[in-house]
């Protein structure tokens, strides 16, 4: 390697660096503030909570952490995917305004927070409380609105990067670089991919970025968020938006060569999530590759054990807890794929299931 070249690649690792440092400082700001407006996360009146795993190893945490972003630098350069470019000045009057509805939306989610009221949504949901099932109905993370506003579909981004200091978009990279692998030597106008749960549609939309001839679909319970996810992604016109139930995909059997589901089975009651698996490997086609990228589990971090188990006392994760100690595996297996390769990213697993 030349000495430009080498000079070159260490200029795009300090820019990297630098980017991604700053947009860790931007959203770990707004969520120190957030909690110390809100008061942590015990409740007044409750004992203090102490998680039966031990207290968390933040050194353990801290290199996890660093590990994320060099696994995501070294990704950009074995050409998986484009370095992130979201810093930008033009970008900056809708961080801004995100900034501010995050801030004032923190006094109603400490007020759900305190009255452990996940069900607030419901009563607002009269005339369509037939359309979705009961466990959906709920106000996850105690966010105002749950997933039924078109407040909560824009302000979700902000929401889930100030929770994990900016590092939600790189652990969802994680899974675009298993996109780009399985894409590697295809015609990705003769691929189909399914972004199963795909919310607003922000990572289906960095997906398009880099595969724009890719033929796409995204598939969400949320009417709002679907709304959302299709303003986001109307520059791809072969891209469509489902408003429908992962339980239940309105798709042909073996008609997906990619099934991507990000931050999915963790939300999902237990019952729920066998029939899910089985919608996957049915619209898989024979070959097709799924890839599950989710919170890590009990054992992924050993030391960090007890971190995760903060989040459902926290915040309202319904099925979190149990979610924790599930087995995976058997799971996926159990629907009839094949485990191919797993990839820790920060608080995110992400791993590959093959169909035979």
């Amino acid at each position: 390697m030349g000495l430009l070249s080498i000079a070159s690649k260490t200029a795009a690792r300090a820019r990297y660096a630098a980017q991604q440092g700053l947009r860790s400082a931007w959203y770990g700001a707004q969520m120190t503030a957030a909690r110390r407006s809100a008061g942590g996360f015990n409740r007044p009146g409750e004992p203090k909570f102490e998680p039966s795993r031990g207290a968390p190893d933040m050194a353990a945490l801290r290199k996890a952490y660093f590990d994320l972003f060099i696994q995501d630098r070294l990704n950009v350069e074995a050409g998986l995917y484009p370095a992130p470019n979201d810093l930008r000045l033009r970008d900056l009057p809708n961080a801004l305004k995100s900034a501010r509805a995050f801030r004032e939306d923190v006094a109603e989610v400490d007020r759900r927070r305190k009255a452990r009221d996940g069900a607030e949504i419901r009563d607002s949901l009269p005339g369509q409380s037939n359309r979705y099932p009961e466990y959906y109905t709920q106000n996850f993370h105690y966010q105002s609105g749950g997933w039924f506003t078109d407040e909560s579909a824009q302000l979700y981004d902000t929401q889930v990067e100030a929770l994990f200091t900016g590092t939600a978009d790189a652990m969802r990279r994680a899974a675009l670089a298993e996109i780009s692998r399985e894409l590697k030597g295809r015609d990705q106008r003769r691929v189909r991919l399914l972004d199963l749960a795909c919310g607003n549609g922000r990572f289906l939309s960095r997906v398009m970025h880099v595969y724009p001839r890719l033929q796409a679909s995204g598939l969400d319970l949320s009417p709002s968020y679907t709304e959302a996810a299709r303003k986001r992604l109307s520059r791809w016109p072969q891209v469509e938006l489902l408003h429908e139930a992962a339980e239940a995909m309105p798709l042909p059997d073996a008609s997906q060569d990619v099934v991507v589901s990000i931050f999915l089975l963790h939300e999902l009651p237990p019952e729920v999530r066998g029939p899910v698996l089985a919608e996957v490997a049915r619209v898989l086609k024979p070959g097709g590759l799924f890839i599950l990228a989710d919170s890590t589990q009990f054992g992924d971090y050993p030391e960090m054990d007890g971190l995760l188990e903060y989040f459902p006392h926290g915040f309202h994760e319904p099925y979190y807890e149990g979610y924790l100690s599930w087995d995976m595996a058997a799971a996926c297996t159990g629907a009839g794929l094949t485990a191919e390769r797993e990839t820790l990213a920060f608080l995110t697993k992400v791993t590959t299931w093959r169909k035979p």
